[in-house]
């Protein structure tokens, strides 16, 4: 984990070989479980992210919500240049110096969080869900809007119908329906949250989309001109 005080001067790996060696990592620190202890959350932050000026500025938005009734309590952002390529499983290298550099202007630590992006539903079983989870130390889901990896039947059409999404024989997620009629949601924990959770949270955010409202918000802010 990354204290804080040390998230501005974190040192990102500069090549696509360097990111994969950190994933590799990382990824043994991170819990696909509930705490022994499991809390009552009572917030739940929503991390969404876009790109500017043709890619070159990286914008983050979170917003940090009730749970489970999802009102705004606290919004922030933040911009960075863009240093790292987009490539496909290495997003997370990309996105969050300023994910992390919105997070430092939180005054208030959510209990857990979704991101726009996938949890263990990732080739390295390390998605930015999990990257970001395991920096935070805190408890994450990946809610993302299009499949990486996996293979599922397609849920019912129906409101809360949900398949599993499995890997290399493996469950690594859901295929979920959470709104009727629309495209699926494909939800994988990401750190400190079992597989049941993830989806169960992910539901109870769902309100009137077909993103979860943490996610929905942060996607609107990030978007947004100031």
């Amino acid at each position: 984990m990354i204290r804080q005080t040390d998230l501005a001067n974190f040192s990102w790996p500069n090549s696509i070989a360097a990111a994969k060696t950190l994933q590799l990592q990382l990824r043994d620190a991170v819990i696909i479980n509930d705490p022994s202890c499991m809390p009552e959350f009572k917030t739940v932050a929503g991390v969404d992210v876009a790109f500017r000026e043709n890619g070159a500025v990286t914008f983050a938005a979170v917003v940090v919500m009730g749970f489970p009734e999802c009102e705004i309590l606290e919004q922030v952002t933040a911009q960075v240049p863009t240093n790292f390529p987009y490539v496909p499983g290495y997003l997370s290298f990309r996105e969050l110096p300023a994910i992390l550099e919105a997070w430092r202007k939180l005054s208030l630590q959510p209990d857990f969080m979704m991101c726009d992006g996938q949890g263990i539903a990732h080739p390295r079983k390390f998605g930015l869900a999990c990257h970001l989870g395991v920096l935070l130390d805190i408890p994450s889901v990946g809610v993302a809007k299009n499949r990486l990896v996996g293979e599922a039947l397609e849920p019912g059409i129906a409101k809360g119908q949900k398949q599993p999404l499995d890997y290399n024989g493996e469950q690594v997620g859901w295929v979920l329906r959470s709104r009727k009629g629309v495209k699926p949601l494909f939800v994988s924990p990401g750190h400190k949250m079992a597989m049941a959770t993830s989806v169960n949270l992910v539901e109870s955010c769902c309100l009137k989309y077909r993103l979860p409202e943490p996610t929905r918000i942060a996607d609107k802010l990030s978007k947004t001109r100031t």
